[in-house]
């Protein structure tokens, strides 16, 4: 009867989808979806709850975009984590020097040939954050009272991506200005997903140093502070260089209308109306000068 109650237990858990763990093997692992810092060790925990094969067979998987690749083969660390992994007991494998290459998903595979249930897998995301290098920032050297300006700050190493903050004299400006006493009459605003400090409408205090962060779960890193000067508006000036500009254009177009008034641009027609003939002397008549031909008009004397 107790054999017969074991069978019906076993069919029973069988059609239930539960199988006993004495009769099969079980996978867990602590932690499903891992991250690393670049250049840092992390630990896949791939643990056997039950087992009753002696010798069973494990193995790992890189799975990147979608193709898998071995990384534990045959007793032995295998493809891109060769020299840099270790197989940890029971079944645990440990990259001693992450990359950013290594972010993936890994399947760790245990068979057991005398068990009932004789396989079993579990699936770990492994995600290496990276460092923010430092960023590539823009400052305007100087800008004028009342207009508006951008200041630009990137870098695109770090993993997750970076997110920005800028300062201004040594001092964090808020990335909502309403919300703090002291930059509540800016104009400000910073996008911290792109790098853009975009001023509306600039201040004289806006002026001083400024440099931005990038920051993100790995680290930060920021680019060396430069000046922004801001000057006000030189009415007087630009007054002057008008009117200079208006004195100049009058002051030639005068002298050319004097020149023409002088004639110094006029030319005559060179038709025969404008030609002044010799005065006819007496004795001799040369001919008119519509004639073509010498026309005797007196006798020689000899």
């Amino acid at each position: 009867m107790a054999i017969v109650r074991l069978v019906a237990c076993f069919v029973l858990c069988t059609s239930l989808g539960h199988i006993p763990s004495s009769l099969g093997v079980i996978l867990r692992t602590t932690d499903s979806s891992v991250w690393a810092n670049e250049f840092e060790p992390i630990e896949l925990t791939c643990l056997i709850e039950s087992i009753s094969t002696n010798n069973p067979r494990i193995e790992w998987k890189k799975i990147k975009n979608g193709v898998p690749s071995y990384v534990y083969f045959h007793h032995k660390i295998t493809g891109d984590l060769e020299r840099r992994a270790q197989l940890r007991e029971p079944a645990n494998i440990l990259i001693m020097n992450t990359t950013r290459s290594d972010t993936a998903e890994y399947r760790c595979e245990v068979a057991a040939i005398d068990d009932q249930r004789d396989f079993d897998e579990i699936l770990i995301s492994l995600a290496v954050r990276v460092k923010p290098v430092v960023p590539k920032c823009s400052v305007p050297e100087a800008v004028t009272v009342g207009t508006s300006t951008e200041l630009r700050c990137l870098e695109n190493e770090g993993y997750p991506a970076s997110q920005y903050r800028w300062f201004h004299n040594q001092e964090e400006l808020p990335q909502d200005p309403k919300i703090s006493p002291k930059w509540v009459n800016t104009s400000y605003s910073i996008n911290p997903d792109t790098g853009g400090l975009k001023f509306r409408r600039v201040k004289k205090e806006d002026a001083g140093e400024y440099y931005c962060q990038a920051k993100n779960d790995a680290g930060h890193a920021q680019c060396p502070s430069q000046t922004m000067e801001v000057y006000d508006i030189d009415i007087l000036g630009i007054f002057l260089k008008s009117f200079g500009g208006v004195t100049v254009f009058f002051c030639l177009a005068a002298s050319i209308c004097h020149s023409f008034k002088r004639g110094c641009f006029y030319k005559k027609g060179h038709n025969e109306n404008n030609y002044n003939w010799p005065a006819q002397t007496d004795g001799v008549h040369y001919g008119d000068a519509d004639e073509g031909h010498f026309r005797h008009k007196s006798s020689f004397v000899i």
